[in-house]
């Protein structure tokens, strides 16, 4: 009966077959102990010379790391470890003998593993990095699909630009001219929220920022919804509801993997209603009272600026100083206008704010969430795009949403990367993708 390594525990006293590779062996005189993993996760192994076959014995002497094989034997609990299950091996059918592997277990650096990425994620750590963000994935769209969102695929090839047109990979597209590689999804996601209703977009995203910081990489994933009759309130709340969910069912699926991670469980725990709000006035005021400078780069080195001046955008330094006195993530709203994207709306109170939402992951993760209520006013939309020097012509289309039956609608961007490095607590965002795109590289 050939069973995945994840459901063991079904088949206690039971014997089964694991089909799958050989990560690591020892030996002691007349025992073997190979480690077995089929991708769904790693399991001991024991063999007793005294209760196998002399060929069965002699090709577990043949085997190297990675081999790929069949074996059967029964499943036990380990003598010693709560809910950890050992299989006693009474067979084994070697399917091929690994070439020497050039990842062992010692340390290596870095880039040697980056560069060799597609077998680095064959190890317990990445493959529990991958699980968990496999389960985020699908948790983002079950919640969504229980919530009455509809999918709504946003293409790649975009004729524009959604946050500027600094950052675009650009190509040329057949007779048409250049085209670029979207930044988001979230222009056409507007669309289909005035057609649908409560849409969300799930796919990849591109910025060509060189930027080497440990938050950013060039191709990432973003999940963005878009909700039409939703002002900045509503908004709000659904990301809370949205966030809460995503994490306490990691949580409740994901325990043997977040503990490979090494995770403190008890602070994602604490990702519960409700969040803390503050506006983006607020943050400033946080920021000035731990005396956290604006740091500019000049010809001369670094510019330390105090207080920190209204209206500037957040870095890493203050986005961790903001968050370090609360235990779960920080909703910041209502930003200067001038530090924004063109398609947010205005402030009716204050038109030099906007009603924009930063979300901040505690224990210094970073911005993970980026939402808006959108304006819905055509003429000051078209006053928006002319600010930006952005090429009316391209978002004809899109101010024809403002033109047939403008309505109060909001929306988010969730990055997914930097959801998976808060929720495994990775010091790099490099490791939150299976192959991972930065401005230094390309390969695998």
């Amino acid at each position: 009966m050939w069973i995945y390594i994840e459901k063991i525990a079904d088949y206690v006293g039971q014997e089964i077959t694991i089909k799958g590779w050989l990560y690591n062996i020892r030996s002691s005189g007349k025992l073997m102990f190979p480690t077995l993993r089929d991708g769904t996760g790693f399991i001991q192994g024991v063999v007793s010379k005294n209760d196998v076959s002399e060929k069965v014995w002699d090709d577990f002497n043949k085997l190297t790391q990675e081999s790929s094989v069949i074996v059967k034997g029964i499943v036990s609990k380990h003598p010693k470890k709560v809910n950890v299950y050992e299989l006693q091996i009474n067979n084994l059918e070697i399917v091929s003998i690994s070439e020497p592997y050039p990842i062992s277990h010692k340390e290596h650096g870095v880039e040697f593993l980056m560069d060799r990425r597609h077998l680095w994620i064959r190890t317990p750590r990445q493959s529990a990095v991958l699980r968990v963000r496999n389960e985020i994935i699908q948790s983002i769209r079950d919640y969504m699909y229980s919530n009455g969102f509809i999918l709504f695929d946003a293409p790649i090839f975009t004729p524009n630009a959604c946050e500027g047109t600094s950052t675009l990979f650009s190509t040329d597209y057949f007779d048409l001219g250049k085209a670029y590689l979207s930044q988001s999804g979230q222009l056409y996601a507007e669309a289909g929220a005035l057609a649908l209703g409560k849409v969300y977009t799930l796919g990849p995203t591109f910025r060509a920022e060189y930027s080497m910081t440990r938050r950013h990489i060039t191709e990432f994933w973003m999940m963005e919804p878009e909700m039409a009759y939703f002002d900045i309130f509503d908004n709000m709340d659904l990301i809370e509801d949205f966030l809460v969910y995503v994490v306490q069912r990691v949580i409740k699926n994901k325990k043997q993997e977040l503990e490979i991670l090494e995770r403190n469980m008890d602070k994602l725990e604490k990702v519960r209603k409700p969040f803390p709000r503050i506006t983006y006035t607020e943050a400033v005021e946080i920021l000035n009272k731990k005396d956290i400078p604006l740091i500019k780069k000049t010809e001369d080195g670094e510019e330390f600026i105090r207080p920190f001046p209204w209206g500037e955008d957040f870095g890493a330094p203050h986005e961790e100083a903001v968050v370090e006195d609360f235990d779960k993530p920080v909703m910041i709203y209502n930003w200067p206008a001038k530090a924004k994207a063109f398609y947010m709306k205005r402030d009716p109170d204050n038109p030099d704010l906007v009603r924009g939402i930063d979300v901040l992951a505690p224990e210094g993760f970073g911005e993970i969430i980026g939402g808006s209520q959108r304006e819905d006013d055509l003429n000051l939309l078209l006053e928006r795009i002319k600010e930006h020097n952005l090429p009316e012509e391209e978002f004809q289309w899109y101010l024809d949403l403002r033109r047939y039956g403008s309505v109060p609608h909001s929306g988010f961007g969730l990055g997914i990367e930097r959801m998976v490095s808060w929720i495994c607590n990775l010091e790099h965002i490099r490791e939150s993708i299976p192959f991972v795109r930065r401005p230094n590289r390309i390969r695998p």
